[in-house]
């Protein structure tokens, strides 16, 4: 089957000299990868195309619902991941460092293009290693890539000598906040809040609610991987897992700053793309479900804070306190979070607790689900508004203050209950606010939520907005 492992040589990935050769490099953390999968997918699915997406051995598996889904269109072609002494051995994605280990993972991933010249001991688990090796796979190729799609991490990959595309797993206000810093790191050297003047709304973020890629100074270490981030909007075009409806203005002010309307807002993929399940659940789905069957409608919270963060004992007892205060009924996906002893027993019949997976769309799509806990990462955020959930947000890291702002202050359709990676909530106000959010006093959000989802329902379907951007993406890239 075609994405086998292996060494990549033109004669690897070789089809169709007549169809357009698109190539593809995901970033390997699962809310950028699989978003940009789902991209793929469809547009294999509205144009003829070849694609030849570029991973590492480990990252591999994560391609083999579309290699078997378009085997003639679509090849996998493996780099070995470049050696970095400061990652442990055999770290190829975020799940295996947390969000810390980005800087390190997008530096390794930079040497694609140009290896590291490091000392040979350090060399040793890629001898031979063909310097800039996309570059010479790419033009050595029997049929060579006429673009490239690549993440908005991988900043570096716009000049290699192809048409880039920048693929934003995130909003169109991320790019626009990121942007923003291109010419202005001397900011941060003050830690009075940033106000963005030239942005829409003219927002004001605090210093530590600043996206993780922000440097802290202008002196940073990472300051060479910000840049790369800031190359986005310099890109032949962008593309944006979003839509029109709910990021109209940032959209617009990206078109501005490109100074072109190859801007394109193709989400929410999630809804459109092949679907992700896993198998290796410790939860009965259909005991779960049949126990959301026999909630009311709009009744229960669903409750997840993402697959990368695992919330403190303390946070934990925080928030079991709360939930037990409020009297609402809940779900609450708990990974490796410790749960306080005794919980789940003084909660029975009103509440579950779920350890390891479970299926968080068919979740919120669920009638019984009124309300979604959310850290606010993009990809959670895009399968709430587009199933009409309204969101209660703890924003805890890297761009979830700059997504709960647009939902909260900018949207008016989620309500903020707690702020921060290490700040743990008072159970007596967060009670409250669950019971009154649940209840009578969260209406209107919820209201405007379930519109907002209707909204996005319809940007997906023919004649919709994201409908459209997509096939005015297929036909951009035919062209080239």
């Amino acid at each position: 089957m075609s994405g086998k492992m292996h060494s990549p040589t033109p004669q690897d990935s070789k089809r169709n000299g007549s169809k357009q050769h698109v190539m593809v490099f995901p970033y390997p953390a699962k809310g950028h990868l699989l978003p940009l999968l789902d991209l793929t997918h469809q547009l294999c699915l509205h144009g003829e195309i070849s694609v030849s997406i570029i991973v590492t051995p480990k990252n591999l598996p994560y391609l083999s619902p579309l290699l078997i889904a378009h085997p003639s269109s679509i090849s996998a072609v493996t780099f070995p991941f470049p050696h970095n002494a400061s990652l442990p051995p055999g770290v190829e994605n975020v799940k295996d460092t947390g969000a810390s280990g980005n800087p390190l993972i997008m530096a390794s991933l930079r040497q694609l293009r140009e290896p590291y010249q490091s000392k040979p001991t350090l060399n040793r688990y890629q001898p031979n290693y063909p310097k800039k090796p996309i570059i010479k796979w790419s033009s050595s190729h029997t049929n060579p890539p006429v673009a490239i799609i690549s993440d908005f991490f991988l900043g570096w990959t716009n000049d290699l000598g192809i048409p880039r595309f920048a693929f934003f797993s995130s909003g169109a206000f991320l790019a626009s906040v990121l942007h923003f810093f291109s010419d202005k790191i001397h900011l941060l050297e003050s830690n009075e809040p940033v106000c963005f003047s030239d942005l829409p709304r003219s927002p004001v973020f605090k210093t530590e609610h600043l996206p993780a890629l922000v440097p802290q100074s202008s002196l940073s270490q990472d300051l060479e991987i910000f840049r790369d981030t800031t190359m986005n909007l310099s890109s032949y075009g962008c593309v944006f897992n979003s839509c029109e409806c709910l990021e109209e203005e940032y959209m617009e002010y990206v078109k501005l700053k490109t100074g072109h309307n190859r801007v394109f807002g193709v989400g929410p993929l999630s809804s459109i793309g092949l679907g992700k399940g896993n198998s290796l659940s410790s939860v009965d789905v259909e005991a779960l479900m049949s126990w959301l069957d026999g909630c009311p409608d709009g009744s229960v919270l669903y409750i997840c804070v993402g697959s990368q963060k695992v919330l403190t004992k303390d946070q934990c007892d925080a928030l079991a306190l709360g939930l037990e205060k409020s009297m609402t009924r809940f779900v609450w996906v708990a990974k490796a979070d410790p749960i306080p002893d005794g919980f789940e027993d003084r909660v029975a019949g009103r509440g579950m607790v779920v350890r390891g997976w479970a299926p968080q769309v068919a979740l919120l799509n669920h009638v019984a689900v009124g309300g979604f806990l959310s850290h606010c990462g993009w990809n959670s955020v895009m399968e709430a508004v587009a199933s009409g959930t309204m969101i209660l947000a703890w924003p805890l890291e890297a761009d979830q203050f700059v997504d709960a702002r647009l939902l909260v202050d900018h949207m008016s359709m989620a309500v903020r209950v707690c702020e921060g990676g290490e700040t743990v909530p008072n159970p007596h106000e967060l009670g409250r606010v669950l019971a009154e959010t649940m209840g009578e006093g969260g209406r209107d959000v919820r209201g405007l939520a379930k519109e907002m989802g209707q909204k996005i329902q319809a940007a997906t379907e023919a004649g919709g907005s994201s409908n459209a951007d997509l096939e005015r993406l297929v036909n951009e890239l035919g062209s080239l």
